[in-house]
């Protein structure tokens, strides 16, 4: 039998050369992201690669929107009213488990019948309860009922918001950003959220860093074919760090491509960013846990328009808001008769 052909010495070389080409040039990408979107960046962006949560794997990542999700977050029990009862209800996975309660949240002429799942994944943690799933309906979704969490709990828990459900509102003095919150995709960031939430204050938290779409980007977000990628960089950027409180890294979730409203953690918080456009050349490296609603753009465009002053982030030219915008969190509630309807009320 023929023996594969050794390459000779200088292919060898040549095949080095262009594998250190490659990863000089993934370095190079990953470096400009880190410096457009952090002024102090003590963490390459890189770390956003860190594994995957519970229920699905790095490949998951692609999905745009919560359609593809079905995360959870693990030694948690959430609490609630049971609907559907573990011990007579079993899965393999938490995604099944998931997928099972947003089977019954998939309508659109009511409420959703469930909104908690909770999974024991772990055979040997859970012992006659592996595999059991139990699907719940809470009293105030942005207020899940927490039965108890840490290391020593066997169960994966996560949250599910229908249509018109799970919107928060980040409160400006130019208006009201209505954020649809994706805990299915996000479970670690959202329950950071609803934290700030229950707080009813968010002292400290602002918008800093304002850049309109200028003449390179649409009105739908769409890039103009041959015109540069930024700066500006069509996006608003601040920080969700309430006074007072300690602040902890929140761990990589789903990644998808940035499109035109969404709302972004840069590295692992709590500086965060909206997006103004369709962000394909970012790459899927930074974790969105929402989005504006569309008619709320015009207030995003609003603040983009502001004046701003320049300064130097690494060697990036940015804009900054002369006066940086404080933002308030506020709870938001579905208008009777109407999924998609909200309303604001005071944070309770």
């Amino acid at each position: 039998m023929a023996r594969k052909q050794i390459d000779s010495e200088p292919s060898r070389y040549a095949s080095l050369i262009l594998l250190l080409m490659g990863v000089a040039s993934c370095t190079l990408v990953y470096a400009f992201l880190s410096v457009v979107l952090r002024p102090w960046a003590d963490s390459p962006v890189s770390e956003l690669h860190a594994s995957g949560l519970v229920g699905e794997d790095r490949s998951s990542r692609a999905a745009v929107g919560s359609e593809g999700c079905c995360r959870g977050i693990e030694n948690l029990e959430l609490w609630g009213s049971a609907v559907k009862w573990g011990s007579d209800f079993k899965f393999n996975s938490s995604k099944e488990c998931c997928m099972a309660c947003k089977g019954m949240c998939s309508g659109n002429d009511g409420p959703c019948l469930c909104d908690t799942w909770v999974f024991c994944g772990n055979r040997e943690a859970c012992g006659p309860k592996f595999g059991e799933c139990w699907l719940k309906k809470q009293k105030d979704m942005l207020a899940p009922d927490r039965q108890e969490s840490g290391h020593k709990v066997s169960w994966t828990s996560g949250i599910i918001f229908g249509k018109g459900e799970g919107i928060v509102g980040l409160e400006t003095k130019y208006g009201t950003l209505h954020i649809k919150l994706l805990p299915d995709c996000a479970p670690h960031s959202v329950a950071y959220i609803l934290e700030l939430l229950a707080l009813r204050h968010c002292a400290g938290c602002q918008f800093y860093r304002a850049e309109s779409r200028g003449m390179y980007w649409d009105s739908q977000g769409n890039h103009i074919k041959d015109a540069p990628l930024g700066p500006p960089f069509a996006l608003i950027q601040g920080t969700l760090e309430a006074q007072g409180t300690t602040f902890k890294k929140i761990p990589t979730e789903d990644c998808p491509t940035i499109q035109r409203g969404s709302v972004a953690w840069v590295g692992s918080g709590p500086e965060f960013f909206i997006s103004l456009a369709n962000h394909q050349e970012w790459k899927k490296v930074y974790t969105v846990f929402g989005s504006v609603l569309p008619e709320d753009m015009e207030i995003a465009e609003k603040i983009a328009q502001l004046p701003t002053k320049l300064d130097v982030w690494n060697k990036i030219n940015v804009s900054v808001l002369e006066n940086p915008i404080p933002l308030r969190l506020r709870r938001m509630k579905k208008s009777e008769g109407d999924l998609n309807v909200v309303t604001i009320v005071e944070s309770e």
